[in-house]
C-alpha cells in the first residue's frame, strides 16, 4: 500500500465524528423494546442508561480506530517464495524421447534386387559362362561391326538355323553408358516380313525384329544389325546382349549371348 492511500485513511479516521446522540437513542430503544421515540432531555435520563450508552459509544471508537489503524500498518502483501521460478529464457529445455514402440524395424523389401536377368538368359544378360548361343539346329553369335568408331558403333547378331523357322523374335540390347541412340537398323532378311521397333527401355536402347504372322524364315544364315552413337570413346561391348526366340518343327528354340570386339 502507498504513501497516499495510508495518508488518506489516517486523514479520514482523524475527521471522522460519531453521532453521539443518535447511536444513545439507538441502545436504548433496543433495551427497552419499545417503539421510536421523541429524544427525552439529557437531565431526564436515569443514570444506567446514560453509562451503557456511554460505553458503546465508546465501544464503537474503538472499534473504528482498530479498523483503522490494522489498514494503514498492514503490510504490502509478499509475493509467494514457494513458487518455482521459471527458467531464462535462453535456458534449453530437454526434449522428450518418443515412446518406445518395441517392434522390430522391417527392412524395406521394395529396394531388395530381384533374381539376375541372367538366370532366365534375358538379353543384356549374357557373359562368358552364361551365354547359350545354340539350340538345336539354331545357332547365333554376336560381334561389334568392323566400321564401327569411337562415336558411332554397330553391333551385329548373326543367325544361322539349319531348318525352316515359322516364329522368330530377336532382340538386341544396347546398354546405356553414355549419349547411346539409336542410327538405324537392318537385316539381310526381307523388310517387308518383319515389325521393327526401337524404343528406350530402363537403361538400355532395345532393337526388336518380329516375324509377322504367316511369313517365313528360310534356312541359312542371316544378320540383324542395330546402329548407334554413343560416348566417345571404344564401345564397351560387354554391356551389351541379345536374345533370340524361335519355332520351327522341332518345336520353340532359344538361344542368347554377348558381343565379341571388332577385329
Amino acid at each position: 500500500m502507498n504513501e497516499e492511500l495510508t495518508g488518506r485513511l489516517r486523514a479520514a479516521a482523524e475527521a471522522h465524528q460519531p453521532d453521539r446522540a443518535r447511536i444513545l437513542a439507538r441502545v436504548e430503544r433496543g433495551m427497552s423494546g419499545a417503539p421510536v421515540r421523541h429524544r427525552e432531555s439529557a437531565g431526564a435520563r436515569p443514570w444506567p442508561r446514560i453509562a451503557l450508552a456511554s460505553l458503546a459509544a465508546a465501544g464503537t471508537l474503538a472499534i473504528g480506530g482498530f479498523a483503522v489503524a490494522a489498514i494503514v500498518q498492514s503490510p504490502p502483501a509478499r509475493p509467494d517464495v514457494s513458487a518455482t521460478p521459471a527458467a531464462p529464457s535462453g535456458t534449453p529445455r530437454p526434449t522428450p524421447s518418443p515412446p518406445a514402440t518395441g517392434r522390430p524395424t522391417t527392412p524395406d523389401r521394395s529396394s531388395t534386387p530381384g533374381p539376375s536377368p541372367s538366370a532366365s538368359g534375358a538379353a543384356g544378360s549374357a557373359r562368358p559362362g552364361n551365354a547359350h548361343v545354340q539350340d538345336g539346329p539354331l545357332s547365333s553369335a554376336g560381334s561389334l561391326g568392323t566400321n564401327s568408331n569411337s562415336f558411332w558403333a554397330q553391333s551385329n547378331i548373326t543367325l544361322t538355323s539349319a531348318q525352316p523357322l515359322t516364329a522368330l523374335t530377336v532382340e538386341l540390347r544396347i546398354t546405356q553408358t553414355g549419349a547411346v541412340q539409336s542410327t538405324g537398323s537392318w537385316r539381310t532378311l526381307p523388310a517387308e516380313d518383319f515389325t521393327v521397333t526401337v524404343q528406350n527401355e530402363g537403361a538400355a536402347v532395345v532393337y526388336r525384329w518380329i516375324l509377322k504372322p504367316g511369313r517365313t524364315v528360310p534356312a541359312g544364315q542371316h544378320v540383324f544389325a542395330g546402329q548407334y552413337n554413343h560416348a566417345a570413346g571404344a564401345r564397351e561391348v560387354e554391356h551389351d546382349g541379345y536374345r533370340v526366340d524361335a519355332g520351327g518343327p522341332r518345336g520353340a528354340l532359344s538361344v542368347w549371348g554377348g558381343f565379341t570386339p571388332a577385329q
